[in-house]
């Protein structure tokens, strides 16, 4: 653990690392960079003495005294006792390993990984445009090149390329070649409804069933967000119950 060094001292109360720490965190990431050098650091510090100066005229002022800030003090213990309850609540919520484990059991089927395919192809017209084509690059022109020199797939500026794809993104037809055609090879042209295709399969992702070990985490972050909403809103209704509500 590092050392929590004093920076400064009023009237001897300590300043420390851990109170500009603090300071820097409550100013948010973006206004926080700009304090993030030696300059930046002093300013930091100094606004650190201020504040305690401040405290102590408070203090000495009898400012705690005032009516206004009387009123203030009481909303903000009012809102921060909401707050901690609500919080206490949350936080007294559990999920236990066997919960995960049943879970799991009983959804497996959520943990699958799905085949997936990435593929590129060629889109035109007519089967006799597709045939040309495809002699073209059966002679040596390559495929990418081909899919922009032809294509009328917006694809066509990636030289084809359609991303990864699970099944049910695609046509019947387009899948019933791209699933099975092995990775690197060419397709015959072959019809759907938008014209017709060359498709190169240029990467397979196999499916896989995610193990209970890969899965847990996400289950019991899943489970513990069910579970706290359950409780909050039982412990809603439990306080409605014994108090009077009235929308008006």
């Amino acid at each position: 653990m590092s050392e929590n060094k004093i920076l400064a001292k009023v009237n001897g109360k300590e300043i420390k690392q851990s109170d500009l720490d603090f300071l820097l965190q409550s100013l948010g990431p973006q206004r926080a960079m700009q304090f993030h050098s030696e300059e930046g650091r002093k300013q930091l510090v100094d606004e650190l003495i201020h504040q305690e100066l401040f405290y102590i005229d408070a203090l000495e002022s009898n400012i705690g005294e005032d009516e206004e800030f009387v009123a203030e003090l009481e909303n903000a213990k009012i809102n921060l006792l909401k707050q901690y309850a609500i919080r206490k609540l949350l936080q007294s919520v559990k999920v236990e390993t066997e919960e995960v484990a049943k879970y799991y059991e009983e959804n497996k089927d959520r943990f699958k990984t799905e085949e997936a395919v990435q593929a590129s192809h060629i889109l035109v017209e007519t089967k006799e445009q597709a045939e040309d084509v495809a002699k073209e690059i059966g002679e040596g022109l390559d495929f990418a090149e081909a899919a922009e020199k032809y294509s009328k797939c917006p694809s066509k500026g990636n030289g084809g390329d359609l991303g990864e794809f699970t099944k049910g993104k695609m046509v019947p037809e387009f899948e019933e070649v791209a699933f099975v055609l092995p990775v690197g090879e060419i397709s015959e042209p072959f019809s759907t409804q938008f014209g017709f295709h060359i498709v190169k399969v240029t990467n397979k992702t196999e499916g896989s069933q995610k193990s209970l070990e890969e899965s847990k985490a996400e289950i019991a972050r899943m489970l513990l967000m069910k579970k706290q909403q359950e409780a909050y809103v039982a412990k809603t209704d439990e306080l409605k119950e014994k108090n009077s509500v009235e929308v008006l």
